[in-house]
């Protein structure tokens, strides 16, 4: 009995155990074709370029300050007004100086009426020298008296020297007031745009405190700093592709114009002026950044249009040795054109999806359009 028992048991059992395997058994899953066109990383030579930052700057700038103490009285000018060369810019209060100029004015004519004096009295003393000596031709002068004379003449013109040295010293003395009276108006040092307005009217006004800042007029320059480790690559008159944020995002070519010999001691690095082109959109104190030519490298690159962006990150779909798009992270570098640099993430010769746009490509097989 217990034997039939066992032999239904097992019976049971084989049937449910060949039930769960008819159960279990699917068929294989379907991948979905979907077409796109297909491009493939490439390994190409790219350039290396040194880059660096800079502010744009006028070629030239003047800092406009004062050569005497003085109360300001008038600032004729505000930033980013345009002035030629020698419009007045600063007016000193000048009463100072006009009151030493007419001290210094009087002086001199006093002493050119003391040399008028000592004119007449040296002509006279010559004149009656000449006629001493036609008597001591005719023996009707004595030695003494003779002698009396020619002292004389002497003394008229030896003070006739003197004061001619005071009328020179007194003239000087005016033309030193007229160029001080002339120091109370501040020019513009060449014609530009002022940048820089530092004092109202009323500041005392001290010699070499800054007043105005005039950059001139015309093309500008960026003036970038280069590593010491760098310097080599950059030389006078290179090209040199340049970037302004404030200008928009096309960038420009400049000329190398001047490389500051000596290196600045606490960054070790070296001012290099770069020519700008001229544009109406550049401004001093713009900032900007220039790429130097070094030499070039090997880069994978794939076009930008194969670039999927899941949020923040950069992807791309991959094709496997069956077609199969993988969706691949990437870390990007430059861009060269319609291309970009791939750091990591894909390799050379590898087949990627290109344009796929919104699309979820992942785990389906690709075929290529033409």
């Amino acid at each position: 009995m217990k034997t039939v028992l066992w032999a239904s048991l097992l019976a049971v059992t084989a049937a449910m155990v060949a039930g769960c395997h008819g159960t279990d058994s699917a068929s294989p899953a379907v991948v979905q074709n979907v077409q796109a066109r297909v491009v493939e990383s490439q390994v190409q030579e790219v350039p290396v370029n040194l880059r660096s930052t800079g502010t744009v700057h006028a070629k030239e700038t003047a800092v406009v300050s004062a050569q005497v103490m003085g109360r300001i009285q008038q600032v004729m000018v505000h930033e980013g007004d345009s002035v030629r060369a020698g419009q007045t810019l600063v007016v000193l209060d000048d009463a100072a100086l006009r009151a030493a100029l007419e001290q210094a004015q009087a002086g001199l004519k006093a002493a050119q009426n003391a040399q008028a004096e000592a004119q007449i009295n040296a002509s006279l003393a010559t004149s009656t020298l000449d006629r001493y000596k036609q008597l001591e031709s005719e023996k009707s002068v004595s030695p003494q008296e003779m002698d009396e004379v020619s002292r004389r003449a002497e003394a008229a013109e030896a003070n006739l020297e003197a004061v001619r040295a005071q009328t020179g010293e007194a003239r000087a003395q005016v033309n030193g007031a007229h160029t001080m009276l002339g120091y109370t108006l501040l020019a513009a040092p060449f014609s530009g745009i002022v940048t820089a307005r530092m004092v109202d009217p009323g500041t005392m006004a001290a010699p070499g405190v800054p007043l105005i800042q005039v950059d001139q007029a015309g093309a500008l320059q960026l003036q970038a700093s280069v590593d010491e480790s760098a310097i080599g690559a950059v030389h006078k008159g290179m090209k040199v592709q340049v970037a302004i944020d404030g200008a928009g995002s096309t960038s420009m070519t400049g000329t190398v114009a001047e490389i500051v010999p000596a290196a600045d001691p606490s960054s070790h690095s070296f001012l290099v002026k770069i020519d700008l082109p001229s544009s109406t959109q550049l401004r001093g104190g713009m900032y900007g950044t220039a790429e130097f030519a070094n030499g070039t490298r090997q880069a994978i690159l794939i076009p930008r249009s194969a670039v999927v962006i899941r949020g923040s990150l950069a992807c791309a779909y991959v094709l496997d040795g069956q077609g199969i798009a993988q969706l691949r992270y990437l870390t990007l570098g430059t861009g060269q054109g319609n291309l970009v640099e791939v750091l990591s993430g894909i390799s050379s010769s590898e087949k990627l999806v290109d344009a796929p746009s919104d699309r979820d490509l992942a785990g389906k097989r690709i075929e290529v359009l033409p």
